[in-house]
């Protein structure tokens, strides 16, 4: 065979093995153009966010004794930032809340559960917790400051200063409260209070000297009885961020939950609801 005879057959040949090579990337291409819709088409209808909008119901985990996110007396109906902010969630998503009480030591379990679609508690985003299922971009920044009698501010500003025996530290079980204690205040005197709503009475009556908890809620407490200030709030001894607890897994929800928050902290919504609450 002579080379120019040989020239148009491997260049006619090299033709040939790029269009199928083109040819075959098209088709490829096109398959998975046409599989991912379909595979985020079973994703989203797999995930709460559906489920939420199909059914017009959101489930709502949440405690109820810890102002100002969520509170509740006895039966009355529960209110707070987070219940608020609940309720611009659920319209959204053309929605209505339905709240589903839980505790601290249950809070995790009732989650995991499946019995809500979200908690909404001013829930400390906690690696443990995180383990467990989604947390939502923070919406709140603090940390854990003392809360004691006016005339005792001078007394209890330090960990080491509260860390002793002769020093009453009344604390609520199954938190991030009972935590911080276990792990910091060990040596004081522990005086345990389940009912987070009426613990504070506990250093009113003289009962206890100190409660370490979020500095917003010890503004909070302070603001409601003059006969307690809260100690160095702008300076807590820890820092902690507040999240929302979502499905793990679940990211298309998570999404959702999380350009939901974006918007109502860049159009001054969350903004206000925090200053209803906090400032009256």
């Amino acid at each position: 065979m002579t080379p120019n005879a040989e020239q148009p057959m491997r260049t006619s040949s090299r033709r040939a093995l790029s269009a199928a090579i083109v040819g075959g990337a098209t088709a490829a291409g096109l398959s998975l153009a046409f599989a991912m819709p379909a595979a985020a088409s079973d994703a989203l209808s797999d995930s709460t966010l559906s489920r939420v909008q199909q059914g017009q119901v959101l489930k709502v985990c949440t405690t109820g004794d810890y102002a100002p996110f969520s509170h509740r007396e006895d039966n009355s109906d529960f209110e707070g930032i987070d219940i608020d902010m609940a309720a611009s969630l659920a319209k959204s998503l053309g929605a209505t809340v339905q709240t589903v009480p839980t505790s601290w030591p249950t809070l995790m379990e009732d989650f995991t559960s499946g019995k809500c679609d979200i908690a909404m508690s001013g829930i400390s985003v906690k690696l443990d917790r995180q383990a467990q299922a989604y947390f939502s971009q923070p919406y709140q920044t603090g940390g854990k400051t003392p809360i004691v009698r006016c005339e005792d501010v001078d007394k209890y500003q330090t960990v080491a200063q509260i860390n002793q025996p002769s020093v009453r530290i009344t604390v609520n079980p199954g938190g991030t409260n009972e935590r911080f204690a276990n792990e910091f205040l060990s040596d004081a005197t522990r005086v345990a209070h389940n009912d987070n709503r009426t613990i504070f009475n506990n250093i009113i009556e003289d009962r206890a000297d100190v409660m370490v908890t979020d500095a917003i809620e010890t503004q909070l407490q302070a603001s409601r009885h003059p006969e307690l200030c809260s100690v160095h709030p702008d300076s807590p001894f820890t820092f902690s961020q507040k999240g929302y607890l979502l499905p793990l897994g679940d990211n298309i929800w998570k999404a959702y939950v999380d350009q939901w928050l974006t918007q109502m902290q860049g159009t001054g919504e969350q903004a206000a609801i925090f200053d209803k609450w906090i400032n009256g």
